[in-house]
């Protein structure tokens, strides 16, 4: 009988320590959502909904609520050119807070500078390892 209020004992509280591990903590339900956004295709259709993804999000969270980063490469990077069709949209992700991304891994291989890219975005050396990190991070992934 002892044995088996010591086991009891010993499930009840690997049981409680397991319920407060999994319950979010005060500072964990106040942390920012995060959404990290691929866009690795050149259609411009395909840009529109990424930005209107991301508009939308901020929408619904409010745009101080939600860390959000566009991450571009392969043949999506020539959307963040300066004379991109979507350039206009690019600059109102930015000016909105989302941080937009190109490929340096991209840029190199397709032969582009900075001097070619619309000036509001940033770079990473790798589109594909930024994604990995940002995931590593908890950032929710997005391909639309």
């Amino acid at each position: 009988m002892k044995q088996m209020n010591k086991l009891m004992g010993a499930l009840l509280g690997g049981a409680l320590m397991m319920g407060a591990l999994a319950l979010p903590t005060a500072a964990q339900a106040a942390d920012k959502a995060k959404l990290v956004v691929q866009v690795s295709d050149a259609n411009p259709a395909t840009w529109n909904l990424a930005l209107n993804n991301i508009k939308n999000v901020q929408k619904d969270l409010g745009k101080d609520n939600v860390d959000l980063e566009l991450v571009a490469y392969g043949p999506g990077i020539g959307m963040l050119k300066a004379d991109a069709e979507v350039a206009n949209r690019i600059d109102e992700a930015v000016d909105s807070g989302v941080q937009v991304m190109a490929c340096e891994n991209t840029m190199r291989g397709q032969k582009l500078s900075k001097a070619d890219m619309n000036a509001k975005v940033g770079y990473v050396k790798a589109g594909v390892v930024e994604i990995l990190q940002r995931q590593q991070q908890g950032y929710a992934y997005l391909r639309p």
